[in-house]
C-alpha cells in the first residue's frame, strides 16, 4: 500500500459538514478516536418553514462556521499547526451548504499547507461505525436517511458497490410527508416512530416489494395511501386515527428494509450488516433489526445516536480511508451535490 507511514505518528485530521442543516467540525485521531465532535443544528430554524430551505441553509453556515472549527480545535486540546490534513464532505448535498465547507476547507489546508481529503457523505455514514467497531469485509450497509436509502455492499475496505436505491422518495423524505399528513412538525421521522411505538391499534398499508430480485426501493406508493387513508377519514367526518397510521406506515416501512438488507446479507456472503443515516436512529427500524439479525445470527453494527445524523466525526473517519494511502484532493476541488459513491472508492 502506497502513502503515508502511519506507525511513525498519530494522524489528526480536522474534518467539517456542511451538506443540508447541521454545520459541523471534529478532529479525528488515527481514523477511530473522537477528540472533539461539535454540531450546530439548524432545525428551529427550518420548522417555520415545514423543511429545509436551502437558501436560510446556506447563510446559517456561514455565520457558524469558523466559530465551529475554533470550538473543535480548542476542544481537541491540539493546535493547527499539528493536523495532518483537513477533509470536507464534497458532496452529495445542497451546494450551497456544501460550498461554505469546501471553501472553509481549501482556504484552511492552502494557509496550513496541509493535504485535504474531499469525502462523500454517505461514506461518511458508513464509516461512523467504525468510530464505535472495527468493521469485518465483506460488508453490507443498509444506509437510510433524509436524502437517501441504499444498499452498499463493500467487498473491502473503502471499496464501494450500490446494489439497490430507491426510485423515488428517500425513507427519511417519506417519514416527513407522512408525519405532516397526520398533524405533525418537521422533522416528523421522531413523531411517527414515538407514536408507531405507542400505538394499540394498526391501519394495515401496502409493501412496495418491486421485482422479486430487486434490492431497490420504492415509498411514494406507501405515502400515497397513508393521504388516501388520511383523506378517507376526514370526508367520512372521523377523527384521524394518528397513532394507528405511524405505526401502519411504520411496519411497511421496517419490513421491506430488513427483508432485504438480510436477503442482500445472503446473497452477497457478507459477514457483517451496517446501518447508517439519520433514520438509524429509528427505535422501531432499530429494535426490529437487532431481532432480525440475531434470529439470522448475523452480526449487525448500529453506530450510536450522535454519529447517525449528520456529523463531522464521520467524515473523519471515512477520510482516514484516503489518508493512509496518500489519495488526497486538488485544491480546485469544487462541490459535488450528485456525488457518486463507487466513484470515490479508494485505489489500491
Amino acid at each position: 500500500m502506497s502513502g503515508i507511514d502511519t506507525d511513525k505518528q498519530p494522524s489528526y485530521i480536522l474534518a467539517l459538514e456542511t451538506s443540508c442543516d447541521e454545520t459541523s467540525a471534529a478532529v479525528i485521531k488515527n481514523g477511530r478516536e473522537v477528540l472533539s465532535s461539535v454540531i450546530s443544528s439548524q432545525i428551529e430554524t427550518h420548522k417555520a418553514f415545514g423543511g429545509v430551505v436551502p437558501e436560510v441553509a446556506s447563510r446559517k453556515h456561514v455565520e457558524k462556521i469558523t466559530l465551529i472549527l475554533e470550538q473543535a480545535i480548542q476542544e481537541a486540546g491540539i493546535s493547527l499547526n499539528d493536523l495532518s490534513a483537513i477533509a470536507v464532505t464534497e458532496g452529495p448535498g445542497l451546494v450551497g451548504a456544501l460550498l461554505v465547507g469546501v471553501v472553509a476547507a481549501k482556504t484552511l489546508a492552502m494557509a496550513l499547507d496541509k493535504p485535504l481529503i474531499g469525502t462523500h457523505h454517505i461514506a461518511g455514514h458508513i464509516y461512523a461505525n467504525r468510530l464505535v467497531q472495527e468493521i469485518e469485509y465483506p460488508a453490507m450497509a443498509l444506509v437510510v436517511s433524509g436524502g437517501h436509502t441504499e444498499l452498499v455492499y463493500m467487498k473491502a475496505e473503502g471499496q464501494f458497490q450500490v446494489i439497490g436505491r430507491t426510485r423515488d422518495d428517500a425513507v427519511g423524505e417519506a417519514y416527513d410527508k407522512v408525519a405532516r399528513a397526520i398533524g405533525f412538525p418537521y422533522p416528523g421521522g421522531p413523531h411517527v416512530d414515538r407514536l408507531a411505538i405507542e400505538a394499540d391499534e394498526v391501519v394495515e398499508l401496502p409493501r412496495s416489494w418491486l421485482e422479486p430480485d430487486s434490492y431497490d426501493f420504492s415509498f411514494s406508493g406507501l405515502k400515497s395511501a397513508v393521504l388516501n387513508v388520511v383523506n378517507q377519514s376526514k370526508m367520512r367526518g372521523e377523527t384521524v386515527n394518528a397513532a394507528a397510521i405511524a405505526r401502519g406506515f411504520q411496519e411497511s416501512v421496517v419490513e421491506v428494509l430488513v427483508e432485504k438488507a438480510i436477503r442482500a446479507m445472503k446473497e452477497y456472503g457478507a459477514r457483517q450488516l451496517l446501518l447508517c443515516g439519520g433514520v438509524a436512529a429509528n427505535k422501531g427500524l432499530r429494535t426490529a433489526l437487532t431481532a432480525r439479525c440475531e434470529q439470522e445470527n448475523v452480526s449487525l453494527l448500529i453506530p450510536p445516536l450522535t454519529y447517525c445524523t449528520d456529523n463531522a466525526a464521520m467524515i473523519g473517519a471515512a477520510a482516514y480511508l484516503k489518508w493512509e494511502r496518500g489519495q488526497f484532493t486538488p485544491l480546485d476541488m469544487k462541490a459535488e451535490p450528485s456525488m457518486s459513491l463507487e466513484e470515490w472508492s479508494v485505489r489500491e
